[in-house]
């Protein structure tokens, strides 16, 4: 049952990693894989769906192709959108499967370090590998508080990701986020500001065999391991 969980978090997550073996993309810039959806993408960008599409002259944006290299990042002298006011749909069919990945895949060293702090106390029970885990698993007891490990602004809260229950992600600076996911309850909405340590989200187990927090760092839409940012305890 982790296995196939695990699994599913590497199909389902939001801006997956470019297959390994493809030319890397630059900064703004994302590498379609199988299973995305617009949708997914711009919200693991903070981007709106119809600022993705202006920017990629997408008549259609249901009709993007593997491998094909998306803008997520405004152009130039470009404005977005704004904020998203609410969760696009997602759809509740089974994802594809995943691009089979033979060795970890991580982003280059980022330009600038982000300042960490632990998002919730318990053992790692999982570590980062980059293949079928993405991210760390803190195991502890039910409504252990969550909080956010920077400072940032929640441009997802929800439930409509397969695999990861009650979700959160956080943009911050310099092209991070961070994801919060299997919460047994959410304290904060989209498009609110939270600040480092604040209380976002109580442990739980939802889509998860346990209870536990799988926490997620991104860099410009690639996985990197939490553990390298974090402090030591």
């Amino acid at each position: 049952m982790a296995t196939k969980i695990r699994w599913i978090i590497g199909a389902a997550l939001v801006a997956l990693l470019a297959a390994c073996g493809s030319a890397p993309v630059g900064p703004g810039f994302y590498r379609v894989q199988r299973g995305d959806t617009v949708t997914e993408i711009a919200r693991a960008n903070g981007q709106s769906v119809q600022d993705i599409a202006r920017w990629n002259n997408l008549s259609n944006p249901n009709a993007i192709d593997v491998g094909q290299v998306l803008r997520v990042a405004p152009p130039a002298g470009t404005s977005t959108a704004g904020a998203m006011r609410s969760a696009p749909r997602v759809s509740r069919a089974r994802p594809a499967a995943p691009a089979r990945e033979t060795a970890p895949v991580e982003s280059a060293a980022p330009a600038t370090p982000i300042s960490l702090v632990w998002p919730a106390r318990g053992a790692v029970i999982h570590g980062f590998n980059g293949r079928d885990s993405k991210g760390i698993d803190i195991a502890n007891t039910a409504g252990t508080p969550v909080v956010a490990a920077a400072a940032g602004r929640v441009v997802y809260a929800g439930s409509g990701l397969r695999g990861y229950g009650n979700l959160l992600i956080i943009k911050h600076r310099d092209g991070y986020l961070t994801a919060y996911a299997h919460n047994e309850q959410l304290l904060v909405k989209q498009d609110q500001t939270v600040s480092q340590g604040q209380e976002i989200a109580r442990m739980g187990s939802t889509d998860s065999d346990r209870v536990m927090l799988h926490f997620e760092l991104r860099y410009e839409g690639r996985s990197i391991d939490p553990a390298r940012e974090l402090p030591p305890r």
